[in-house]
């Protein structure tokens, strides 16, 4: 969807929030959000990005923007993420209005410039977001229990999956691990980051929870593995949020999300999101083989 796509009455909201008429608007592309994004200037030369949806492109999506924009707006500044200048929710739809980031998506495979971008940049929102500014967020270990269990529902149904049952004690034991007070998005990847002039931004944080500080870095490199052209775990060993982690901590949590993409990917398509599956399988099978691999070092 595009900003021209929104009811009237949305864009009007959106108007409201910005005190002046959106005269130009640039959809953005990327992501698994079947709703709008664009890069809106005003009448006034205001510049802000507005993400809109409604229940008839995805009924989970509203539920997602909303809860973005409570965790957002919390957010105090000086974090590598954008700020919440407004919300509009009208009509069954929810908007978001937020500062605008001149930024671009990262490249992929991922460039060693630009992942060094990511990674200062979380160490930034580490030092900063310690303890967590948003206390009333769930602990990681709580949030993605059900998550974690893929494997335990991947056996139940009697998928052959070499080793299952010491996966599903691998990712048992990366649940155990997920405690701690940062601030952690838990869905990083090249999509959910905006490169600028002055480094990385970090973005679309519906998911966001307490936990350990190496978890975003962890899952960053997740996608970084499956592109190749870094060594992975010797960046685990070398980066100063996950080189004092357990090493055997950081192998069962990749099983735990492991599980998950192989549980997911065999479900269907949800609503206005086709290719969310295939990305689940491609992430699952990748995960599974750095792995495994892990466990022969």
């Amino acid at each position: 969807m595009s900003w021209t796509d929104l009811p009237s009455t949305v864009r009007d909201r959106v108007a409201d929030v910005l005190r002046s008429p959106v005269v130009e608007a640039r959809s953005q592309t990327g992501g698994f959000s079947p709703g709008s994004a664009d890069r809106v200037v005003t009448a006034t030369g205001e510049r802000a990005f507005v993400k809109a949806i409604s229940a008839a492109q995805n009924p989970d999506s509203p539920g997602m923007h909303r809860r973005e924009a409570r965790i957002t707006g919390a957010l105090p500044p000086g974090l590598p993420v954008p700020q919440l200048r407004g919300t509009v929710d009208v009509d069954g739809w929810i908007a978001l209005v937020l500062t605008d980031v001149d930024g671009r998506t990262p490249a992929l495979p991922w460039r060693h410039d630009e992942l060094a971008a990511v990674l200062h940049a979380l160490e930034v929102l580490n030092r900063a977001a310690t303890p967590c500014p948003v206390p009333e967020l769930p602990i990681a270990r709580d949030a993605v229990a059900e998550d974690l269990a893929g494997f335990d529902r991947l056996a139940a149904d009697d998928v052959a999956i070499p080793g299952l049952d010491g996966l599903r004690d691998l990712a048992e034991r990366g649940l155990k691990a997920l405690v701690g007070d940062t601030l952690v998005h838990t869905d990083l990847r090249a999509d959910n980051v905006l490169i600028t002039a002055e480094g990385a931004v970090l973005v679309d944080w519906p998911w966001a929870c307490r936990g350990p500080s190496w978890l975003d870095t962890l899952m960053v490199l997740v996608e970084v593995d499956r592109y190749g052209g870094h060594d992975t775990d010797e960046l685990l060993r070398t980066t100063p949020a996950t080189r004092d982690a357990d090493p055997e901590d950081l192998t069962a949590v990749l099983a735990g999300f492991a599980g998950f993409f192989l549980d997911m990917a065999r479900r269907d398509p949800p609503p206005g999101i086709p290719r969310l599956r295939e990305f689940q399988r491609v992430q699952g099978e990748a995960l599974l083989t750095w792995v495994r691999r892990r466990q022969r070092e």
